[in-house]
């Protein structure tokens, strides 16, 4: 099966792995200040905090905004539902945006709109998260204006996005943002197995980010009385966090695949042109692409003009058939069991509920081949002809 994405581990990472495995820490160890250091150097921000997962990630971020029951979060109908639970997970209400037909992003005159309704009833959000939905960064200076207008924070999802580009800035540096989020699952960009981490520029909130992922303990190292010995058993509980911590090996592992960041990006956007160049001929809408939002290509993803949902999984199935893993990102949050429960419903979100009936993710990694994506080609090509 041609994978629709997947890890690539090397010779390094595992000796990377290894070497820790070998030495006195497994976790809360050494490795975790590495990596973060080195992912704050990569993505130009002052701090990075790693934890156990996108997720994890998610959850501290909206935490050290003090989303708490009352308040409100936003976010794209377009992204995995972590993006969204997150609120819940802080007691938080939800509401949801429709997407930009081109970019799949959050689409900034929908958001308008209701930012304005919403003023006008006082239900204005207190956090929005935009997703940098398969690498392309939104568009992020209107997203400033508008959190400048209205007063919300703002955390960038970019689980998908680990060395994309804003305006030739790395997304992650938080210059629009007030925090930015990433995942390390095998499928992205850079993993470590499960992990992740946020970005943030601001002191206070990095420290709190970092109780947080430890059960809300800090450690405090007062001597003891009458010596200049620091007191090794005493920590103070400050608030209730989470065990969200990273392993000391897992660190070792992203460091390492870091080092290949830029590497592997350009080895996305290269397959990412191939399939461009080779697939205009054919009825589909190709991804969109900007000189101002340089994408990580963690997706392509096509959209099948004309298509409805039924031929669309005819092709998928064709497809997986053929030992291709097509797939589909993603279902829209509103047509899930869980958010129709909170009042959600097919027919809210126009935009996106299009561009799910005809979204295909086509395979992209740095695993593929040019035999393999030939293939691809030459079996999408086939599939359309049967079924369009």
């Amino acid at each position: 099966m041609i994978a629709y994405g997947k890890q690539h581990i090397s010779e390094d990472d595992i000796a990377a792995v290894v070497a820790v495995l070998r030495s006195d820490f497994l976790t809360q160890g050494p490795m975790i200040a590495q990596f973060e250091q080195a992912l704050a150097e990569k993505i130009q921000a002052k701090h990075t905090v790693a934890v156990s997962n996108g997720t994890a990630a998610l959850h501290v971020a909206c935490l050290s905004l003090d989303l708490a029951p009352g308040k409100r979060l936003w976010t794209t109908v377009n992204t995995f539902v972590a993006s969204a639970a997150c609120g819940i997970y802080c007691g938080a209400a939800i509401d949801l945006i429709d997407i930009h037909p081109d970019t799949h992003n959050i689409d900034i005159n929908f958001l308008t709109e209701k930012l304005a309704q919403a003023a006008g009833q006082n239900q204005l959000p207190d956090v929005i998260v935009a997703v940098h939905f398969a690498g392309l960064p939104c568009d992020m200076e209107k997203l400033y204006q508008l959190k400048q207008q209205y007063g919300f924070a703002l955390i960038e999802d970019a689980s998908h996005a680990l060395g994309a580009s804003y305006h030739q800035q790395p997304i992650g540096n938080c210059h629009y943002s007030d925090l930015t989020t990433f995942s390390f699952h095998p499928v992205k960009i850079i993993t470590c197995g499960e992990g992740g981490a946020i970005a943030c520029n601001d002191e206070q909130k990095t420290q709190r980010l970092k109780r947080l992922r430890q059960h809300g303990i800090e450690l405090q190292h007062a001597p003891l009385p009458g010596s200049q010995t620091l007191r090794p058993y005493f920590y103070q509980h400050l608030e209730f966090g989470f065990n969200y911590r990273l392993t000391d090996f897992q660190a070792a592992l992203a460091l390492s695949q870091l080092t290949r960041l830029d590497q592997w990006v350009s080895q996305r956007q290269a397959l990412a042109d191939a399939y461009d160049l080779r697939l205009k001929h054919l009825p589909i809408k190709r991804p969109y692409q900007s000189t101002q939002q340089k994408s990580a290509w963690h997706l392509y993803v096509i959209e099948l003009l004309d298509a409805n949902m039924t031929q669309r999984d005819q092709i998928l199935g064709y497809l997986r058939e053929l030992q291709i893993q097509a797939h589909v990102h993603y279902i829209p949050l509103h047509f899930h069991p869980s958010f129709q429960k909170l009042g959600f419903k097919v027919g809210d979100f126009p935009n996106s509920e299009l561009y799910y009936q005809r979204c295909l993710s086509l395979p992209l990694h740095p695993g593929i081949d040019s035999e393999q994506q030939d293939w691809i080609i030459h079996a999408l090509e086939r599939a359309i002809e049967l079924f369009l």
